[in-house]
Formats: structure tokens, sequence, C-alpha cells
């Protein structure tokens, strides 16, 4: 089981290629400065890019929608 499912973050972000571009960057962002917006104990993944996707489900990122 791959958490979070792509169905809850689809619900969140319009696409996967937006999906992909935001948790790249965020991915990216954790590596360069080491902040994390939850407590590392209660992330279940231990890879960067499956944090950041945690934060997207969480509600930590805010995903702005076009008009």
């Amino acid at each position: 089981m791959i958490y979070p499912s792509i169905d809850k973050l689809l619900n969140i972000v319009d696409s996967k290629y937006e999906l992909v571009h935001i948790s790249a960057r965020r991915s990216k962002e954790i590596s360069k400065e080491g902040f994390l917006q939850m407590p590392e104990s209660e992330y279940k993944s231990k890879k960067n890019i499956g944090r950041a996707l945690e934060e997207i489900a969480e509600g930590y990122i805010e995903v702005k929608r076009g008009n």
C-alpha cells in the first residue's frame, strides 16, 4: 500500500504533473534546508519525496488553484 494514496492527493492537486512538480520542489527544499513541517516521528516515509507527499496530503502545503 502506497501512502498517501494518489486519489487523496489528486483531490488536493489538479493533475499528476502538478503533483510531481510541487512534491519535487518541496523535496529539494527539505534536502537543502532540513526544515520539516511535522515532527520527524510522525512521518511514515524516510525519504524526502515521501515526506513532501505526506505534507501535501495533511494540508501543510497550500496548493493554489488557477482560475
